[in-house]
């Protein structure tokens, strides 16, 4: 793989993370409710995703996944599913517990490591549309003409090092803007607009056709 080919990877995966979707959902409202550094463990579980998926295209079984009329089905409700239930419960409970109540707040808003890292991680990989984007992309860049494996780590590395500052960079910025707001002002408005978000990616998701 040449610079040439490396510096236009580097120009479309940039371009794709940058394009919000439920994955900079995911870690800004992680950001807003549990802090940046926290939300991290949500951002490395979804680039572990993204790295399974490339993983996957290279092998190519993300293809044989995306012809299954009935894996793809299955993908795309379960991850559809998925934001609108985490939507809903973004409606109810807001980012913050406001009743400063410290067992209600350990009861309804503590989440451990695990769980943060599995949503990132879920989020990812329900996802057909990033499926098909790491199918189509990885291949593209790949000179059979020399060693493959050093070419898809430098494909992975860049990937995940964009993905992740990205998210990091989405996340930062959502906590950095909630600090100027009052507590009230988040729960009440701004929670309300991502758990909209959420519900709209969910049935946006719903709705890609398999092609």
């Amino acid at each position: 793989m040449s610079i040439e080919s490396w510096l236009i990877f580097l120009s479309v995966t940039l371009i794709a993370t940058l394009t919000p979707g439920p994955a900079i959902l995911l870690a800004t409202t992680h950001s807003i409710k549990y802090g940046v550094k926290k939300a991290t463990i949500t951002m490395f579980g979804n680039i572990t995703g993204l790295l399974l998926m490339s993983i996957l295209s290279v092998l190519g079984i993300s293809a044989v996944i995306l012809s299954s009329t009935v894996i793809f089905v299955a993908i795309k409700y379960l991850g559809a599913v998925y934001l609108i239930y985490m939507g809903i419960k973004l409606w109810r409970f807001g980012f913050i517990d406001l009743s400063n109540n410290a067992k209600t707040e350990k009861n309804h808003y503590t989440h451990s490591s695990l769980k943060q890292y599995s949503q990132g991680f879920f989020v990812a990989l329900s996802n057909p549309k990033a499926i098909a984007f790491t199918t189509a992309l990885f291949p593209q860049f790949i000179d059979h003409t020399r060693p493959l494996l050093v070419q898809f780590t430098i494909l992975v590395i860049t990937f995940m090092s964009l993905s992740f500052t990205c998210l990091f960079f989405y996340g930062f910025m959502a906590k950095r803007a909630s600090n100027k707001l009052s507590l009230s002002l988040i729960s009440k408005y701004a929670s309300k607009i991502f758990a909209i978000l959420f519900v709209v990616f969910g049935f946006a998701l719903a709705s890609i056709e398999q092609t």
